[in-house]
């Protein structure tokens, strides 16, 4: 698939052959970094159970409850209801932030082929996927659809944006972008949906745990988090040249307090993500540019089973 700076639209549409071995669901093998989230609102393809009620006339007697009815000395009756196809939403990040990777691929690129893997698989198994694309200065927003048409459309602004990424931008970083983003998707959601961000999540602050609250009230929501080793440690390095494109510093980072500093930092992020999104049932999918996206995917969500008829 896609090594190094940039993607290609040949590459995210190969993906689709790779979209399988894994699931959105809530049921999860144990292994799966989805395993033992609360069962949500969505129901999966078919007849679910839905409640248990005193039998009204008119009800159908195969669906009566004769254990529980013995019990209770009155007849009850098991409701099922049908399952109504789910919209998914990936919001994928192409921000300046993105732009960096120091083994196997950019951030960028990760979240590209993460984006395209989801919406391969979820059209695999007939439900609507949609998009927000953003960047630091702009967003572009396509509606669910069940149409490979539909995201080959969006794959390609996608493309576009990242080709769109380089050193030296015009524009500046925008750490609130991730939150415009987010207030940007919230109006066009319904409920019972599903909300995937595919982000570094650069710039998260209370503003965007609370609409990512507000979002989570009605929807499903899973964050993926797209990091470089290079990010966790410059110990990685060994000796660094940092530049801001006019003057030039050299950093050795073997066991200096720079490196420690550095570590610090990163753990602090992520245990603030993490310990924001656990308070509001968020499980988090961390993704590293330092393997094949696919394979992270397949091994952190499991194998999909015969059970798994939805994404």
């Amino acid at each position: 698939m896609s090594r190094g700076a940039y993607t290609h639209l040949r590459d995210l549409i190969r993906l689709r052959y790779q979209a399988r071995g894994f699931s959105y669901l809530p049921s999860q093998p144990v292994h799966s970094v989805l395993s033992g989230r609360k069962r949500s609102r969505l129901r999966g393809r078919g007849l679910d159970f839905d409640e248990l009620r005193h039998y009204r006339p008119g009800d159908d007697i195969r669906n009566m409850d004769w254990r529980v009815t013995r019990r209770a000395g009155s007849p009850f009756v098991r409701v099922y209801t049908e399952e109504r196809d789910r919209p998914v939403w990936v919001l994928v990040d192409q921000r300046l932030n993105m732009f960096f990777g120091s083994q196997h691929q950019m951030k960028s690129v990760a979240a590209a082929e993460l984006a395209a893997l989801t919406a391969w698989r979820v059209l695999g198994v007939g439900d609507r996927i949609g998009a927000l694309l953003f960047n630091d200065h702009e967003h572009h927003l396509f509606r669910p659809a069940r149409s490979s048409r539909a995201v080959m459309g969006w794959l390609e602004t996608l493309v576009k944006m990242n080709h769109e990424l380089v050193a030296d931008a015009q524009w500046q970083p925008q750490q609130s972008a991730l939150g415009a983003a987010l207030k940007a998707l919230a109006p066009r959601l319904s409920h019972d949906g599903l909300v995937i961000i595919v982000s570094d999540f650069e710039g998260w602050d209370e503003d965007c745990a609370q609409r990512i609250k507000d979002i989570r009230r009605d929807n499903d929501v899973i964050a993926a988090l797209i990091s470089d080793p290079l990010e966790q440690s410059i110990d990685l390095a060994h000796k660094l040249v940092v530049s801001d494109g006019r003057f030039q510093l050299e950093v050795d980072s073997d066991n200096s307090p720079a490196a420690e500093r550095y570590r610090n930092q990163f753990e602090e992020r992520l245990t603030t993500l993490t310990e924001a999104l656990k308070r509001h049932g968020i499980p988090l999918l961390q993704i590293s540019t330092a393997q094949e996206v696919a394979g992270q995917v397949q091994r952190k969500l499991g194998a999909a089973t015969s059970r798994e008829r939805s994404a």
